[in-house]
């Protein structure tokens, strides 16, 4: 599970959707699957507070931030840039939270890991904004990652929603198209998740659930 370590866009305070780490974490912990928790910068986690706030503050939130186990995750997350990919990794998951367009984008260690999974048919899943970190991303014959495949991620109207269009540096929904995937959407706020092969992306944070599941 790859967390975002990006804190602040462009003045602005970010970090981590904690749901979309949350409802994953305890999923892929159910089924007995060994998790590692790296990011770009290693050591602890931003959280975006607003992910902490009601409504969004949801029971596996609430649980996360009382499971001690979990807090040693976030707080003292590996460096991605020591691992190597594929190794014995099985899937890469990177939840989203404004902060991924800060650090998904522009980071050399995160595209290599990337393409390595993807490369080698390993999972390679994403969600909201995590999807951000696809875009610069290239299959081994060099075109883009998404191209020609079935995708989602955080939409154009719910990034306008948010009124947060001006300080992203891509909109996804429109440079997924722009690069040929096949972008599918539910209506906004609304859970949808895709697989298309070994990659998987999901819509908006009511869809870590469903993302997490296809994995």
């Amino acid at each position: 599970m790859i967390p975002t370590s990006g804190g602040v866009l462009k003045g602005t305070p970010t970090g981590l959707w904690i749901e979309e780490f949350a409802a994953p974490y305890y999923m892929f912990e159910e089924k007995g699957y060994e998790i590692v928790v790296a990011s770009t910068a290693g050591g602890p986690i931003p959280i975006d507070t607003g992910s902490m706030a009601e409504p969004f503050f949801s029971e596996t939130s609430k649980k996360l931030m009382w499971d001690p186990k979990a807090i040693d995750y976030l707080s003292h997350s590996i460096k991605l840039d020591s691992l190597s990919f594929p190794g014995d990794f099985d899937a890469l998951f990177l939840p989203g939270g404004h902060g991924a367009a800060v650090d998904f984008v522009g980071n050399a260690s995160l595209k290599a890991a990337i393409e390595a999974m993807f490369a080698a048919g390993k999972i390679v899943a994403s969600v909201c904004h995590g999807p951000m970190c696809l875009i610069e991303c290239v299959k081994p014959d060099g075109t883009p990652l998404v191209a020609g495949k079935v995708v989602t991620g955080f939409t154009d109207s719910e990034e306008d929603a948010v009124a947060k269009t001006h300080l992203v540096p891509y909109l996804i929904e429109s440079k997924f198209k722009e690069q040929g995937a096949k972008f599918e959407r539910a209506d906004d706020w609304h859970p949808k998740a895709v697989a298309d092969g070994n990659l998987i992306t999901g819509q908006n944070p009511q869809s870590s659930e469903v993302t997490a599941e296809l994995v």
